[in-house]
């Protein structure tokens, strides 16, 4: 039983390593929805997600980042899996 209790906690613990070491991402802004907490991104492909390039509504992980921003920026972010949707964890103007 202790051997499960680490093992369940150490996949929780690499879980997030990973999603703080997710690479950046290119793209451009296309529409914000700061009432949603959501932007849409033109964008590369996204590794750690296994993901082509496209065009994409992703929810931010803090919707302050949205007020940083403005359509047509070209930007930096990082996705993950969070709470089962794609979600922008961080995210920064300029290429």
């Amino acid at each position: 039983m202790k051997r499960l209790v680490f093992t369940i906690a150490a996949l929780g613990l690499s879980t997030s390593v990973f999603a703080q070491n997710a690479p950046l991402v290119l793209g451009v802004v296309q529409k914000i929805d700061e009432a949603q907490g959501k932007v849409t991104l033109q964008h590369g492909p996204i590794k750690n997600l296994d993901m082509d390039g496209m065009t994409m509504v992703f929810r931010a992980q803090d919707p302050a980042m949205l007020k940083e921003i403005k359509v047509g920026d070209k930007v930096q972010f990082t996705a993950d899996r969070v709470n089962g949707q794609i979600t922008v964890t961080s995210l920064k103007k300029g290429q």
